[in-house]
This record gives structure tokens, C-alpha cells and sequence, in this order.
């Protein structure tokens, strides 16, 4: 469930974070931010639905979630695909995420 906690908590910081960049790099309406601001306090309530005992741990494997999730936005939403280096830095950052995840529910 962890997993999907993660995923859910990226989409909602990356869209929230992209309402901002609408607004202040493309010089987009106020009204972006908005949906930005709902966006990032359902990113922070769904961060706290991870099951783990430290904060500190939960960020540090959604740093790894959220890299993934970046690129596919990036790809998806902006139609600029990843290349090489983003597929490979993306790899070894959830595989980072994923022994701070399990390794720590042993």
C-alpha cells in the first residue's frame, strides 16, 4: 500500500509544484494556483497514510518515487521523453526507495 501512497502523494506534489511553474515561468493566470494549493495539501495528507515509523524515512523513499514520477510527468505531460541518464537515475533511485521501504517493514 506504501507504494500506492507514494505515487499518489508525487502526482498530487508534481501538479501542485506545476501550477506554480504555470503561473511564475509562463506567466499563466493567478487562477493556476489554485488548484495548485489544494493539490499540494492532498500531497502532504497522503505522505502522512505511509506506514512507517520515522518521517524521515517516508521522505526519503518518496525522494525516490518522486523521481520516477517526475519524468513520466514530464514525458506525459510536457512531451519531452526521458532519456538514457533519466531512465538510469530514475532506476537507481527507486531501487534506493524500495530497500528504505522494505528493508525498514522487516
Amino acid at each position: 500500500m506504501n507504494i500506492v501512497w507514494f505515487t499518489l502523494s508525487a502526482v498530487f506534489e508534481i501538479f501542485g509544484c506545476y501550477t506554480f511553474w504555470k503561473f511564475f515561468r509562463q506567466q499563466q493566470s493567478a487562477w493556476w494556483l489554485l488548484p495548485g494549493v489544494v493539490s499540494l495539501l492532498l500531497f502532504a495528507y497522503t505522505l502522512t497514510r505511509v506506514e512507517v515509523s520515522w518521517a524521515g524515512r517516508s521522505y526519503a523513499a518518496y525522494g525516490g518515487i518522486y523521481i520516477a514520477m517526475s519524468l513520466l510527468w514530464m514525458w506525459h505531460v510536457e512531451g519531452k521523453a526521458p532519456d538514457a541518464w533519466d531512465i538510469a537515475g530514475a532506476v537507481v533511485s527507486v531501487a534506493g526507495a524500495l530497500i528504505i521501504i522494505y528493508g525498514a517493514n522487516r
